[in-house]
């Protein structure tokens, strides 16, 4: 990027405007898939949470953090500057989705009921499509609420998953 940067300079001093634009594209395109990853990475650890629940029928406290952390990540992340549009569009999370949870399965397995199953096996048990329909369902409240109004709803919405009710109760 800092070639880029160079090169910008460079070309306006120039008065090359064109070739200023199409680095300034390039710009925008670089600072856009650095933005994606991030989000992909907060989607991964979203969806491993979110196994874990499956497969283990329980919350605990630090699952909560770690998924609403990731959503709120998400949320501020996903928001372009002009607080009109996202970088991901809510009709555009199942390509996303469906790519990171072939990467979250197998990393769940080190998690999963402290790594007893491998990857392979964990692949078998996990119901994806449970997964991705909840998964839909958090992201879905972030474009719906802001990053104050979201921990919140977050955790209203954590007590509908299995072993939610005793989370909220405070039983283990």
């Amino acid at each position: 990027m800092t070639q880029e940067l160079i090169n910008l300079r460079t070309y306006i001093q120039e008065g090359r405007y064109a070739d200023a634009l199409i680095i300034v594209d390039e710009l925008e395109g670089m600072s856009k898939q650095a933005i994606l990853r991030n989000i992909q990475a907060y989607l991964r650890i979203l969806l491993i949470y979110l196994i874990k629940n499956q497969l283990e029928q329980r919350l605990t406290n630090s699952w909560v953090a770690s998924i609403r952390n990731s959503l709120i990540e998400i949320n501020k992340l996903n928001l372009k500057d002009n607080k009109n549009s996202y970088y991901i569009n809510l009709t555009e999370w199942d390509i996303y989705i469906e790519d990171e949870i072939e990467v979250a399965v197998p990393d769940a397995s080190v998690e999963v009921l402290n790594g007893i199953y491998n990857e392979f096996q964990l692949t078998e048990m996990v119901d994806k499509n449970q997964i991705i329909q909840t998964a839909l369902k958090f992201l879905t409240l972030t474009y719906s609420y802001s990053v104050k109004e979201l921990p919140a709803v977050v955790a209203e919405t954590l007590t509908q998953l299995p072993g939610g009710e005793d989370w909220k109760a405070g039983r283990r």
